[in-house]
């Protein structure tokens, strides 16, 4: 299983810059959502959301389409507070990508390419990180 694989609603391409993040919420001190890795990292999900519209799907479905790819055992659990994205990320089930869409996704975000750790540095150690 995976864990937030829509990265914590990066990859749905609705959060296009911090201030975005609200008041109280948590995903502002996460490092992939500050500075030079937000940049970096919204670059990535915009060359995503341009591979995505020529497949005719959202960024979200592309990613977790991704997700599904890896293998049997694999199974994402996204998250949402939204029925329109539920439909939307229940819809991604059905959809297979083909390896000419797969070696494009790998080749625009690689695993190293995304900047920044999952989680701030202080919650690290009682993670067991």
């Amino acid at each position: 299983m995976r864990y937030a694989p829509l990265g914590r609603g990066f990859l749905t391409a609705h959060i296009i810059h911090p201030n975005h993040l609200g008041d109280g919420d948590l995903r502002a001190a996460h490092p992939r959502f500050t500075g030079d890795a937000f940049a970096t990292n919204m670059g990535i999900v915009r060359a995503l959301q341009d591979l995505a519209d020529v497949e005719g799907m959202s960024v979200a479905q592309l990613a977790l389409a991704w997700v599904q790819s890896r293998g049997q055992d694999v199974v994402p659990i996204p998250g949402t507070r939204h029925a329109g994205r539920l439909a939307e990320n229940v819809a991604a089930a059905t959809i297979e990508l083909t390896d000419d869409a797969l070696a494009r996704i790998e080749a625009l975000a690689p695993a190293a390419a995304f900047i920044g750790t999952r989680y701030p540095e202080d919650a690290l150690p009682g993670l067991g990180i």
